[in-house]
């Protein structure tokens, strides 16, 4: 029997039509487009800040050296790394993968472009209020309320926090589209309730089919309602929707603040009890990490396994049941941000900052080994790209999440806390080689698909960009956080060259990260051509001629597998 393409694979059996199935492509692509520009910027970013920490002899123009400019530099990096390049790639990916996974159409096109604009728009208007006001609250909306007028321009932080609404905004969008596609009553999904949807998309169903071995009954369901990749994007949407609301409440907060001292009104800070707002903080803002990063990327490796070796995954059950484990240390960990504030209760900094912490290397472990086994039981495989960025996003995460718990000791804390050992060493390795070498194996196993198998200008430029950016983001954070161990704090600036070392060594990694980003782009812009990477933006009737987005499309080469 003839082998299906990846395209007639996800068509086949979906309610939806070629015609839907670009607009889906085409929105995908603007997301992912904006992705990488914002990615360049941030990179940019990030250099300057290590050349600038390398004292007064880096060859910088002097308005990068100035304090205000450094900060105000810190302040959006995350920004525009976290939620404008990020984001953008993971809700890219996902508003893909949820209709093929489910085989039924996204719930809206048109909420999907206005997600990625309203995640665009933001991002770059928290840039801007950066750049050109200097509005720099060390890099979020954390305590004390960056609302002090003496300090901050009032346009700078309305323009900032009215950015960082929009992202939110469009990142409830997202969630809102996800939802409404997975409890569509179509497709797969058609004789499905919503009881067996919400059991399965919270992991019950692995668990339950636990407990029914371990017991000798029957399986509790030998077909579960959703994929396993999907209910990890279902269990991790849930902690992205949390976060939202917490970042929005805490940018709304600001703004009152801001406002209210415009037009002379003195409202004391303390009225907001500091310490109840960084545990409301910080309980919001780790959801980033386990909701983006440690879910949403365990689905991820699930996926890619599954497809790179066309085979079911190992222990799938187990797999599902992390999930729904995850769901409870996802929303207990926080306190380990707050080892450091002696107000703190200590049972808090016990029971939440390190006990539950410590299970996040359990689950994460769990899910790294899942699909080691996978891969190992699919051998011999054929070395890819998509199954050597896999390998290097487990490797990132194989080094910052241990990183991360070392940290998460109430007497390691005492020497790592606010030290760049926790900027580099565990969540830039986290974010640059872990889930960003995931998705860039996502991207070059979706290619065929969102392309309609427009074949890669170089092969020797995808394996450039691998080893460039692996080595280069794995010696980034390692020099990085070798300064951390040596005293080198976070949000600060240091004018004397005082880590000049690590900071140089850095500096010269990262640079293999731009490089490799560069390389990167220039393959893709030669693989679509100038016509084609506008056409992207342009609407169906207009973009014709472009990389055959319009066109019926072709049969994917064999070194896709189709989905199993």
């Amino acid at each position: 029997m003839e082998k299906k393409s990846f395209v007639q694979t996800l068509i086949h059996g979906t309610d939806f039509d070629h015609t839907q199935l670009s607009a889906l492509q085409k929105v995908t692509l603007r997301a992912v487009v904006m992705s990488f520009l914002f990615f360049g910027l941030v990179a940019i970013e990030g250099m300057i800040m290590r050349m600038v920490e390398t004292g007064p002899s880096n060859p910088l123009p002097k308005m990068f050296n100035h304090p205000n400019h450094f900060f105000s530099i810190m302040t959006v990096h995350p920004i525009v790394g976290i939620f404008g390049s990020t984001y953008q790639l993971v809700f890219a990916a996902f508003m893909f993968l949820v209709p093929y996974l489910t085989k039924k159409p996204l719930y809206s096109v048109k909420l999907a472009n206005a997600v990625w604009i309203l995640i665009t728009v933001g991002t770059a208007l928290a840039w801007i209020a950066g750049f050109i006001w200097h509005y720099a609250p060390l890099y979020t909306l954390y305590w004390p309320l960056p609302a002090d007028l003496e300090q901050f321009k009032l346009i700078g932080g309305f323009v900032f926090v009215i950015g960082v609404a929009l992202i939110m905004i469009g990142t409830i969008g997202f969630i809102y589209n996800i939802y409404a596609t997975i409890f569509a009553r179509t497709g797969v999904h058609k004789n499905k309730t919503t009881k067996e949807l919400l059991i399965s998309g919270f992991g019950i169903d692995g668990l339950m089919n636990l407990i029914h071995k371990l017991t000798g009954k029957p399986p509790y369901s030998k077909e579960p309602a959703l994929s396993l990749p999907v209910v990890a994007i279902f269990r991790g949407t849930v902690d992205t929707f949390l976060d939202a609301l917490v970042i929005l409440g805490a940018g709304i907060l600001v703004l009152v603040y801001l406002i209210a001292d415009a037009g002379g009104v003195t409202w004391d800070v303390h009225t907001v009890d500091s310490l109840l707002y960084k545990n409301f903080f910080w309980w919001g803002l780790d959801l980033v990490a386990d909701g983006l990063v440690l879910i949403y990327v365990a689905g991820s490796w699930y996926l890619l396994a599954t497809i790179i070796t066309g085979q079911k995954l190992f222990m799938e059950n187990v797999a599902r049941a992390a999930l729904l484990l995850e769901l409870v240390v996802s929303w207990m960990v926080w306190s380990h941000h707050l080892l450091a504030d002696q107000p703190q209760p200590e049972m808090m900094k016990l029971i939440s900052g390190e006990m539950v912490t410590a299970f996040e290397l359990l689950t994460q472990g769990l899910a790294l080994f899942i699909t080691l086994v996978t891969l190992w039981k699919a051998r011999p495989l054929k070395m890819s790209p998509e199954l050597a960025y896999l390998l290097g996003g487990l490797v990132g995460f194989g080094l910052a999440v241990p990183a991360g718990i070392i940290q998460a000791d109430m007497g390691m804390n005492r020497v790592l806390h606010n030290t760049q050992w926790i900027s580099f060493a565990h969540f830039h390795i986290a974010l640059i080689v872990g889930l960003y070498m995931t998705l860039y194996s996502a991207l070059y196993v979706l290619w065929p698909l969102v392309t309609n198998n427009t074949t890669l200008f170089s092969k020797k430029l995808t394996w450039t960009h691998f080893w460039l950016y692996l080595i280069g983001g794995v010696g980034m954070g390692a020099f990085a956080g070798m300064a951390g161990l040596d005293g080198m704090l976070r949000r600060h600036l240091y004018v004397n060259g005082e880590f000049n070392t690590w900071m140089i060594l850095a500096a010269l990694f990262g640079s293999m990260v731009l490089i490799a980003w560069f390389v990167f782009l220039f393959n893709i812009v030669m693989s679509v051509g100038l016509k084609g990477l506008v056409g992207i933006f342009l609407p169906a009737k207009d973009n014709v001629a472009s990389y055959g987005l319009d066109e019926e499309p072709e049969a994917a080469p064999e070194t896709v597998p189709a989905q199993q």
